[in-house]
């Protein structure tokens, strides 16, 4: 049996520590649970057409004005809930005149929520409940995998090492996450007013799909995942050789820059498509998860190759430095 797992709670976890583990566990499981049931009830709305039989059309009408208000009620305990920790990292910062990533992101929660809320009360228009849960449940799970990379740092010099390069890379990563977003989220606005003047009709969708692209999942995936799999590498050792480190170290780096720059490709790839209105919010979302899902294959993949695949007692015969997991 392995020792290591970002997944186990670590051992002389504070309670503090440990509570917030398990909020943060039960906020990103009720979000994934409601994704789950409202994209489901978003389905009938998939097959409305207007080329539809009047009576069939009606019936049908009457069943999507249901679904949206039963989608409003799910959704609520997401916004209000689940997304706590958007809102108060949002206000919180901008109480001392600061953006961080968390405001750009509460924006585009509200941007795709209110219009979705509106249109369900009166009664007509579009609503993106499926794309706010997958929205909230994918970025918190980016955050929980974060949170327990860190929790589950080893204790020896060896981690202190690759603990050093996260504070070095992560810094990078989130300036460079946060000036995306940025520029996605204002590109999705001018998206959106450029085909309110052409087609109103699918503005709102355009927008959304946009803003539902900007959510930094991979992005902030990209050097937790790459930190945890080395520090597996670690765990599974009993000693590490300081060449081997340093190649850890190396590896861990390529594969960190590897996630980030591909994550951010792969969004500049499905950004034109969604602008031109050929990408839906829902598929939007599943696409930002495919590109989370790559960057922990990825991320994986380090682990295998550093001798995760087979556990070893060690690298080296001996650490002539000392520098043990």
């Amino acid at each position: 049996m392995r020792a290591y797992s970002i997944f186990s709670t670590p051992r002389g976890l504070s309670d503090a520590a440990r509570q917030k583990r398990r909020h943060m566990l039960a906020r990103m499981g009720l979000a994934w649970l409601v994704m789950m049931q409202v994209t489901t009830l978003a389905f009938p709305g998939y097959l409305r057409s207007e080329s539809m039989a009047p009576d069939n059309l009606a019936l049908l009408d009457h069943a999507i004005g249901i679904m949206n208000w039963l989608s409003l009620f799910l959704s609520l305990p997401v916004m209000l809930y689940c997304a706590w920790p958007v809102w108060q990292g949002a206000l919180g910062r901008m109480r001392h005149r600061q953006i961080t990533m968390d405001v750009p992101v509460a924006l585009g929660i509200l941007v795709a929520f209110i219009p979705s809320a509106v249109a369900t009360l009166a009664g007509q228009g579009q609503v993106y409940f499926e794309s706010v849960s997958m929205f909230v449940a994918f970025l918190l799970t980016a955050r929980y995998l974060e949170l327990s990379a860190r929790q589950s740092i080893g204790i020896g010099a060896s981690h202190q090492v690759i603990e050093s390069l996260r504070k070095q890379l992560s810094g990078h990563a989130n300036r460079l996450a946060f000036w995306f977003v940025v520029g996605q989220l204002a590109l999705a606005f001018a998206a959106g007013a450029v085909w309110w003047a052409y087609q109103p009709s699918q503005a709102l969708g355009v927008m959304v799909a946009l803003i539902v692209i900007s959510c930094p999942c991979a992005m902030a995936m990209s050097v937790p995942t790459a930190m945890a799999a080395a520090h597996a590498s670690i765990s599974i050792q009993s000693q590490v050789a300081p060449a081997d480190l340093t190649r850890l170290q190396h590896a861990t780096r390529r594969v960190a820059r590897q996630n980030l720059y591909g994550s951010i490709a792969w969004h500049l790839v499905v950004t034109p498509m969604a602008a031109i209105g050929w990408v839906a919010p829902w598929l939007a979302a599943i696409t930002m998860l495919l590109s989370s899902l790559a960057v922990a294959v990825n991320a994986m993949r380090l682990y295998r190759q550093q001798g995760g695949g087979r556990p070893r007692t060690a690298w080296t015969a001996s650490s002539p430095t000392g520098l043990e997991a």
